[in-house]
């Protein structure tokens, strides 16, 4: 059974930091991209960041130079350090990744999402 759990959201004012984290749990698991999501109220779910398992990353225009995804190969984890936080930053933000069960096939996988509120 594959798991994945984000946790870091919280309440933060403008211009303050964050870093969510996306666990992937289970046995015998690669885990291949993983993406960062969110979703703000009322509008539709974004891609925000991506990292491959190579580290290559790639961002949004409207984080880009703020945001940083980053992963932790020894701990099956992807951080998403979110500097410079501005109101228009505030969703949920979701994890997915592909993920491999070995020796079956890769699956999409989604987090339950996290809170990321930026208010003053």
């Amino acid at each position: 059974q594959v798991q994945l759990a984000e946790s870091g959201g919280g309440l933060v004012q403008p211009g303050g930091s964050l870093r969510l984290a996306c666990a992937a749990s289970g046995t015998r698991i690669q885990i291949n991209f993983v993406n960062w999501y969110r979703q703000p109220p009322g509008q539709q779910r974004s891609l925000v960041a991506s990292i491959t398992s190579s580290g290559i990353t790639n961002y949004t225009d409207t984080v880009k130079g703020r945001f940083t995804i980053s992963r932790d190969h020894s701990k099956n984890v992807v951080y998403l350090q979110m500097n410079s936080l501005k109101p228009e930053d505030t969703a949920v933000y979701y994890c997915n990744a592909e993920i491999v069960v070995i020796p079956f096939r890769p699956r999409d996988y989604w987090g339950q999402g996290t809170q990321v509120t930026v208010s003053s």
